[in-house]
C-alpha cells in the first residue's frame, strides 16, 4: 500500500489533535507525520502510533516533500501557509473558513458530494461543523424529494469555540458549584454556565450572525443548489461536546415517513435513533467521540397542509465528524484512486 507524508497545521488545537487521533484510528497510510504550530508550541512533544513527534514552528519550508496537509489553524494562518503548501505539490484539506466559498475550491462532505473532491486545484475546504452535521442528515432526503427550504436551530457545544471554550465552561461550573462569583467571560459574550447564548459570530445588517449564514451559503455550494433557502438560528449551549440541530425542511414533493426511515437506515454516516415513545432519540451525550450523525424525532410538519414538509432532530460530534473526521475522510477519498 502506498504511504503518504502528512502534515497537520495547527496540530496543538482541539481539531488538530483530533486529526491525529482519527488518522491513527483509521490506519491511514502515513509514512511521515509532521506536526506544525506556532513558535510558542515548537519543541513540545505529541505522540502518534506510540511514537513521540516534536512539534515544529510552521514556515513555508515546512511543506517541502509533503503529500497531504490537514489544516486546523485559524483563517489568517491558513491564508499565510496553505497556498504555499499547495504550490509545493501537497493536497491541502483545510478546516478554516478561509476558502469555503472560493469558487475554485471544492467544499466537500464525503457522504454528500464526494465527486467534488477530485475537482480540486490543490486546496479542498472542510465545511462548517453545523453545516456538515445538517447536510449528512439532509442528503438522503434531498435525493428523494429535493429540498426547497430549511428552518434550522442549532444548539452548539462550547468545544466548537476551541479549547478555550471548554476551559471557560469548566471554570464556571466549578465556580458555581463552590458558590463563587462567576468569572468574567473571555471566550463567549456572556457566562455560559447554566445559560444559553443566541449568538455565534458577529451580526449582519439583517440581524443574522455569521455562523447562521454559513448554513445557507455552504449548503448551496455543497448541494449545487443555488435556490436553497435557509433560515438559521445558532445558539451556544453549556454542553462540552456534540452539536444538536432541530431542522424543518420543505421539499418539492409529498413526503412518506416509511420511505424516509428506510432511506436513513441505508444512508452512509447516519444512525437512525427514532423511538420517542420509549424516550429514544439523539442526544449529545450519546454522539460524542464517534463519527455518525444520529437522526430522530422524525415527523411531518403539521403546519404544512401540502405534506411536503418534515421536521427532525439530529446530533453529531462537531470536533470529529464536524471537523477532523470529515477532513480525514476527504483524504481517504483522494488516496482511494492510488490504492
Amino acid at each position: 500500500m502506498k504511504q503518504y507524508r502528512v502534515a497537520i497545521l495547527g496540530a496543538t488545537g482541539a481539531v488538530g489533535q483530533e486529526m491525529m487521533k482519527v488518522l491513527e484510528e483509521q490506519n491511514f497510510p502515513v509514512s511521515e507525520l509532521k506536526l506544525l504550530a506556532s513558535s510558542r508550541s515548537a519543541g513540545k512533544t505529541l505522540y502518534f502510533q506510540g511514537k513521540p513527534i516534536t512539534i515544529e514552528e510552521a514556515t513555508e519550508e515546512s511543506f517541502d516533500n509533503i503529500d497531504i496537509v490537514l489544516g486546523a489553524a485559524e483563517n489568517d494562518i491558513a491564508k499565510r501557509f496553505l497556498p504555499a503548501a499547495a504550490k509545493k505539490g501537497a493536497v491541502v484539506i483545510d478546516n478554516s473558513s478561509a476558502y469555503r466559498l472560493d469558487p475554485n475550491v471544492p467544499l466537500v462532505v464525503p457522504e454528500v458530494n464526494p465527486q467534488d473532491a477530485f475537482a480540486h486545484h490543490g486546496i479542498i475546504a472542510n465545511p462548517n461543523c453545523a453545516t456538515i452535521i445538517a447536510l449528512v442528515a439532509l442528503a438522503p432526503l434531498h435525493r428523494l424529494y429535493h429540498a426547497q427550504r430549511m428552518i434550522v436551530s442549532t444548539y452548539q457545544a462550547v468545544s466548537g469555540a476551541g479549547v478555550g471554550g471548554i476551559r471557560e465552561l469548566n471554570t464556571q461550573m466549578k465556580e458555581m458549584a463552590n458558590n463563587e462569583k462567576i468569572s468574567e467571560p473571555k471566550v463567549f459574550q456572556h457566562p455560559i454556565v447554566c445559560n444559553l447564548i443566541p449568538q455565534i459570530g458577529g451580526f449582519d445588517e439583517m440581524g443574522y450572525s455569521s455562523e447562521e449564514m454559513k448554513m445557507q451559503n455552504e449548503g448551496r455550494k455543497i448541494l449545487h443548489h443555488d435556490q436553497l433557502r435557509v433560515n438559521c438560528t445558532c445558539v451556544r449551549v453549556p454542553i462540552l461536546r456534540s452539536h444538536s440541530e432541530s431542522i424543518t425542511v420543505t421539499f418539492d414533493k409529498e413526503i412518506d415517513l416509511e420511505e424516509i426511515r428506510n432511506a436513513y437506515k441505508q444512508a452512509p454516516g447516519v444512525l437512525l435513533v427514532d423511538d420517542p415513545q420509549h424516550s429514544i432519540y439523539p442526544m449529545p451525550a450519546d454522539t460524542s467521540d464517534q463519527d455518525l450523525v444520529y437522526v430522530g424525532r422524525i415527523r411531518e410538519d403539521i403546519s404544512d397542509p401540502t405534506r411536503h414538509s418534515l421536521t427532525f432532530w439530529c446530533c453529531g460530534d462537531q470536533v470529529r465528524k464536524g471537523a477532523a473526521t470529515n477532513a480525514v475522510q476527504i483524504a481517504q477519498l483522494l488516496i482511494s484512486k492510488d490504492q
